[in-house]
């Protein structure tokens, strides 16, 4: 499997504010999977906020940021939009729209001081909402007994595996989900566990989303 097929974006939709030197900044960021929903973000954003004296934005939409757009929307070319952009890049976030609004305080920030201050509006508003990583992961059901149940559960928390479901029968059948590269390890522990008394059962393969709970979000 490619890596490319996993891929990190936001855990949810949301807003930050920050004031600097007495302008604020509010960062709306919004999941996007295409440009029509990313422009309609936008419009929206803007709308809401149309008294304010500035609405830029930044889009990356595709696994391999396919279509990437910013726009400084009056402020100084590149001290905006493309700050937002890199910011976007940087934390390897996909399918991500986000407007910075800006209501301007009366004290300019020059250049350096807009950059910084529409890249950290960014960071800031990612760090509020959280990062989660979309994973393709293929589900392996088996079935356990009872009495064996336990072990099983405590070896698959431990593990972080991600148990889809749980149903309680004649035995115990488990559905878990695993990426293509843990699947010959976590087989092999489960079959060594239960010496050899396990038969595994692909089931279906979709993604799955992990939460991330550091901000290195480039090294995921």
């Amino acid at each position: 499997m490619s890596e490319k097929e996993n891929f990190l974006t936001i855990k949810e939709n949301g807003s930050n504010e920050l004031i600097i030197k007495k302008s604020r900044f509010i960062a709306s960021i919004a999941r996007t999977s295409s440009t029509e929903e990313a422009n309609e973000f936008i419009q929206q954003i803007s709308k809401k906020y149309r008294d304010a004296t500035h609405n830029t934005f930044a889009y990356t939409i595709g696994i391999n940021d396919d279509q990437v757009k910013e726009s400084d929307n009056g402020e100084p070319s590149g001290t905006a939009g493309v700050p937002e952009l890199k910011a976007l890049q940087l934390m390897n976030l996909k399918n991500v729209t986000v407007v910075v609004t800006r209501y301007f305080g009366g004290i300019k920030l020059g250049a350096g001081g807009l950059i910084r201050a529409y890249s950290n509006s960014v960071t800031s508003v990612v760090e509020k909402v959280g990062v989660i990583k979309r994973v393709l992961q293929q589900e392996l059901i088996f079935n356990v007994p009872y009495n064996r149940f336990d072990e099983v559960d405590h070896y698959l928390k431990t593990n972080n595996v991600f148990i889809a479901n749980t149903e309680y029968g004649v035995d115990v059948t488990i559905h878990i989900f695993l990426d293509d590269d843990n699947q010959a390890p976590v087989k092999n522990d489960l079959t060594n566990l239960l010496s050899g008394q396990i038969t595994f059962k692909k089931g279906v393969k979709r993604y799955n989303e992990i939460p991330v709970e550091n901000n290195n979000y480039h090294e995921q």
